[in-house]
């Protein structure tokens, strides 16, 4: 995990967040990088995707890899 501080990295939540708090927040990064963090804790640590990551992660989301049994 690396922890952002920089002002010009333009973090953007899901069109389908609500404003319950359980969101996470993306941003594009040089070299097609993607960085990931919790939006209740935007100084915290950030996750960060290469672009073959990215993609396995978001096929893994949208597959429901992650969804609770």
């Amino acid at each position: 995990m690396t922890a952002f501080s920089e002002q010009h990295i333009a973090w953007r939540k899901s069109s389908y967040s609500t404003d319950g708090g359980n969101c996470v927040e993306v941003a594009p990064l040089a070299n097609g990088r993607i960085a990931m963090r919790d939006s209740k804790d935007p100084h915290g640590p950030a996750l960060v995707f290469n672009p073959s990551e990215w993609r396995a992660f978001v096929s893994g989301v949208k597959g429901g890899e992650f969804g609770l049994a």
